[in-house]
C-alpha cells in the first residue's frame, strides 16, 4: 500500500478508470460473441443486430481509447466480412 496520499489517490483514480474501462471492453466483447454465436447457429438476422451493437460498442471504445482506432477498425472489418459471407451463402 502507498504511504503517501498522492499516491493513494492516484490508487482510487487508477481504480475507478479501470472500472468504466472493463464496462466499455464488456460491452462491446459481449456483442462481438453474440455475433460470432449468431452466425455458428446460422441466425443472419440477430448476427446483423448483434453487429450493429459491436460496431458501436467498438467506435466508443477506440473513441475513449480503451482500444486503439486501428484495433477497432480490423475487429469491425472482420466481423462485417464474415456477416455479408454468411448473407450471400444464404442467399444462394
Amino acid at each position: 500500500m502507498p504511504i503517501k496520499e498522492a499516491a493513494k489517490k492516484y490508487m482510487r483514480v487508477t481504480d475507478h478508470k479501470t472500472a468504466k474501462n472493463r464496462k466499455v471492453v464488456g460491452i462491446f466483447r459481449n456483442a462481438i460473441k453474440k455475433t460470432r454465436e449468431a452466425l455458428n447457429t446460422g441466425n443472419i438476422q440477430d448476427a446483423q443486430e448483434w453487429l450493429k451493437r459491436a460496431i458501436k460498442g467498438l467506435d466508443k471504445a477506440s473513441e475513449r481509447k480503451v482500444v486503439k482506432k486501428n484495433t477497432a477498425a480490423r475487429t469491425k472489418s472482420r466481423l462485417n466480412k464474415a456477416v455479408k459471407e454468411a448473407v450471400l451463402a444464404e442467399k444462394k
